[in-house]
């Protein structure tokens, strides 16, 4: 069977377009290849022909069309003091006297200098939030993806935000690319963009008319 592999970054939920790939293209499997965020790009071409990426993106190397912009929240303890807000602004965030911690595989850039001690990933950051060794921000998708039960998070409605793209290298826009853009954009499957039009059956010859006795 034919495939077609898709990077998806943590946090994207494919779920529903996946679905809609089965139906329009059942002979063509969908093979899903998680990757980090920072990593992610450099498996186009090779390990994957697109993949719904974090921006920003590398626009020489690759064609990226934007699907839509994340929430970013801050993660805190159930009990803590934000908690208690239904959104928060970042100045209310940062001008608590509480570090505002950076993994290295983060995907939002908050203001201010990184700090020389920073946890390796978003998961052990998470850890440390829970430990009450500082706060987080992140999409809320990595907040929904990471969920502990002794933590919660709430918007932080001015801080910078993450984009999610579909992106695939500028040398294979193949008809499967086509039809996962079609796909990720809400085409129908009646769509003639995305795959080439299917010809008309053919007709069978009618036979010739007798002609008319006089």
């Amino acid at each position: 069977m034919e495939r077609f592999r898709l990077v998806v970054v943590p946090g994207v939920v494919v779920d529903r377009w996946a679905r809609t790939w089965a139906e329009r293209r059942p002979e063509t499997r969908l093979e899903l290849v998680p990757a980090e965020s920072a990593d992610a790009p450099e498996h186009l071409p090779g390990r994957a022909e697109a993949g719904l990426l974090r921006e920003p993106v590398d626009r020489e190397l690759l064609h990226a069309i934007p699907l839509y912009r994340e929430q970013t929240v801050v993660v805190v303890p159930r009990d803590h003091l934000l908690a208690a807000a239904d959104e928060l602004t970042l100045a209310e965030v940062t001008d608590l006297d509480e570090p505002l911690l950076r993994p290295l595989d983060e995907v939002l850039q908050p203001p201010g200098g990184a700090p020389d001690d920073r946890p390796a990933t978003t998961a052990l950051a998470i850890e440390l939030v829970a430990a009450e060794a500082g706060l987080l921000l992140v999409p809320m998708s990595l907040a929904r993806l990471h969920h502990r039960r002794d933590l919660t998070y709430r918007p932080v409605t001015d801080a910078p935000t993450s984009s999610v793209v579909l992106a695939w290298p500028r040398d294979a826009h193949t008809e499967l690319v086509e039809e996962m853009i079609g796909i990720v954009r809400g085409r129908t499957a009646n769509s003639t963009r995305g795959r080439a039009p299917t010809p008309p059956p053919a007709r069978a010859p009618r036979p010739p008319r007798k002609g008319r006795r006089r």
